[in-house]
This record gives C-alpha cells, structure tokens and sequence, in this order.
C-alpha cells in the first residue's frame, strides 16, 4: 500500500490529524494490567515514524502516568504530533460528583473553571509541552453549567494553551448544550461495527453542526481484531471473561463475518483488523478511529488502516455483512 495516511480536520479549528489516532488507555496500565514503560515509548514512536500524528492521551490513565510516558515520547518530536489529552476526572478537589476510587483515592467527576486552569497546568509540566492541540472534557459532571466549562476552555484557546475543543462521553443533551455554547469542535465517543448506537443519537447533531468525531474501541476491545476465535479462554483478571459480549456465541458470529470480508482484506493485502478499521473511518461523521497499541508491532498494523482506500463496493460488502452478522451482539 504506497497511499498517504488520510488525514483530516477537527472540527473547524483548522487543526489537522492523522485519521487514525493512538489511544494510550493501555499505556497508562489502568485495567491493563501494568505497563512496560521502554515498550510503550516505543509503540508512540513507532506510531509517528507510520504517520500517524493524533496521540490521545488523559490524566486518568494511571493518574499521570500514561501523559508522562506520551511527554517522554514525543521529545524532540513534538512538532509531528497533534496531542490530545483530557480534563473533567480529578483527584485534586472533592468538588463535583464522586465518580470512582483509584488505588484508594476517590476521583471526581468536576469541570469548573478553577480546576481546567489547575489540570492543564499539571497536563502540560507531565507532556512537557506548552499547548495542548485538542483538549477534551473527559466525562460530563452535572454540577457545572456546560456555558461555563465551554467559556474557561474559551479562554485557554485564547491564550494559545489549546488548539481545539472536544467533549467525551456526552448524552444528545450535553452535545446540544455544547454546541449552544460554541466552539465545540469534536466528540470522543464509542463506536464499532458492534456498537453503533450513536448513529442514531449524536451523529446526527455532529453532522449539522460541523463536530468531528474521535471514535474508540473500533475493535470491541480485541473482539473484532481478527485474533480471538470462538475456541479463546479468558484468565485471570482479564476484563473480557465475564462480559457477556465475548461469548462463544457471539464470537461464532464474529468468525463468519470475517470469513466474509477475508476476501477484501486478501484484495488489499491487508489483516481483518485493518480492515475493520477502515471501514470505520468511512463510517459518515466518524472522522478519526483511535486504536490502543501496547508494542510496535501493533502500531504499525493499526497506522496501515490509513492507508487503505476502498471501493465503494467493498465499503458496500462489509456493511452488508456486518449488518448480518454482528447487529445483535449485545441482546
């Protein structure tokens, strides 16, 4: 495949990103099982030396650990890297709603201006930067007006503290709360052949008000990877082992739909994977798909889904078969 990485927009803020993004939920170890520090350096490199630019990153990721391993990365690369990285899940202040506990510390859903101002100081010492390029409520807290997280968030761009404006996790309501309150480029959300509710409900919003979306989990957490047959055990604390989406029976059904698209993936000298993925960021409105990768190998493969360009007809073929077999996974 000697095609470019597909690049595209966020939003309308002029910034511009890799198509395909890396997601670095796993590299901050939380529920991941720890983290290799040397390995997940390398995976980031890796991933900008195959093109892709947009680094995803958020304070919750192990608390900091995930954004320190991104700064160390990105050194002396920083000017090929559209950055991303979160705020609204705090640890500092007991303000907003409880959320969860870390490690014995309770971590707050909060997004007023005061603790914006506090965390993305702290995100830009542990990034090792002085900008954010795409800048992301993390999870919605109720306790603070929409109007007034969207006019500190205002005020960093500004001054040049970030480049755009993203929110994660929104119900239809959120959206439309940002989108009065302007400026919002982009959403962060879920989505997968498995998992496309959203096509119903936020779609829609982000289409008629120019709102990129940043999808996650475009494998189903591995399910669509290509790489767990029916026959796979899961063990130990594996997150995968009770969830009711990684039944046998459901990945009998995953199985013969990759059956039906291995013709496409052979056409493109391509893996199922890869495919999955491209056929994601053709999705309308799914503009950019975030892949999590642990190790170069990985990163390479997911950056070569960028490369793909399908036919219309072999985008048509996935649909069709992914509308026969994966539509009713989580019933």
């Amino acid at each position: 495949m000697s095609h470019e990485m597909l690049v595209r927009e966020i939003g309308s803020s002029g910034v511009q990103a890799s198509a395909i993004g890396l997601g670095t939920w796993a590299i901050g170890g939380w529920m991941w099982g720890g983290t290799d520090e040397m390995k997940s350096i390398a995976a980031i490199q890796s991933s900008i030396d195959e093109g892709i630019s947009l680094i995803d990153t958020a304070p919750a990721y192990g608390q900091g650990v995930a954004e320190e391993i991104v700064g160390k990365a990105i050194k002396g690369r920083r000017d090929k890297v559209i950055l991303a990285t979160k705020c609204g899940l705090v640890w500092h202040t007991a303000r907003g709603n409880h959320f969860f506990d870390y490690d014995g510390r309770p971590v707050h859903r909060y997004l007023g201006p005061e603790s914006i101002r506090y965390e993305i100081e702290q995100s830009l010492k542990r990034l090792g930067t002085d900008h954010i390029d795409h800048y992301i409520t993390h999870w919605q807290d109720q306790t603070t007006p929409i109007a007034e997280t969207m006019d500190a968030l205002e005020t960093l761009k500004v001054e040049g503290k970030i480049r755009s404006i993203g929110a994660s996790n929104v119900s239809t309501g959120d959206l439309e709360a940002y989108v009065a309150a302007g400026g919002l480029d982009a959403i962060q959300e879920e989505y997968s052949m498995v998992k496309r509710d959203i096509e119903a409900t936020l779609l829609p919003i982000a289409a008629q008000h120019d709102v990129s979306t940043l999808s996650y989990s475009s494998l189903a957490l591995g399910l669509l990877s290509g790489k767990i047959g029916p026959d796979r055990t899961f063990e130990g604390d594996d997150q995968r082992k009770d969830n009711p989406r990684f039944s046998r029976m459901n990945r009998e059904k995953v199985a013969r739909f990759m059956k039906e698209i291995a013709g496409v993936a052979e056409e493109q000298r391509a893996t199922p994977a890869q495919i999955v993925i491209a056929w994601t960021i053709q999705q309308p409105v799914i503009t950019f798909a975030l892949c999590g990768a642990r190790n170069p190998q990985q990163a390479t493969e997911n950056a070569r889904a960028g490369r793909i360009r399908m036919s219309k007809t072999e985008i048509h073929t996935i649909s069709e078969a992914a509308t026969r077999h994966l539509t009713d996974l989580d019933a």
